[in-house]
């Protein structure tokens, strides 16, 4: 894989150091999923780079495509929270969909010189 760009580097580290805690306020965590997340740190870091990349993966779609990613990425939540409270079954869903929108950044890459 293609090193990130500093772009990229620079507006992760702007909204990972703005976000208090996940990708969603865990002040509202109900779920047990949420609230795992949001206990623990390493999972909480996967929760938003997740949703860095699927912003980003989101934003450079075309209307097609980013219908279908919206999809993926409700299935994906669905998904997610059937691991319920555990750790082992959320850490391998998020390496999952990171590696599946880590594959969108490379379709970014491929498109022109950063």
């Amino acid at each position: 894989m293609r090193p990130v760009s500093l772009g990229l580097v620079l507006a992760f580290a702007c909204i990972a150091g703005s976000a208090s805690a996940a990708s969603f306020d865990c002040r509202k965590a109900r779920t047990a999923d949420e609230k795992a997340i949001c206990a623990e740190r390493a999972l909480n870091d996967k929760d938003v780079r997740m949703d860095v990349l699927y912003g980003i993966n989101k934003r450079t779609l075309a209307m097609g495509g980013r219908g279908a990613l919206m999809d993926q990425q409700q299935q994906w939540l669905r998904d997610r929270h059937k691991c319920g409270s555990n750790r082992a079954c959320l850490n391998r869903a998020y390496d999952g969909r990171l590696a599946e929108l880590e594959k969108g950044l490379e379709r970014i890459y491929s498109s022109g010189p950063f």
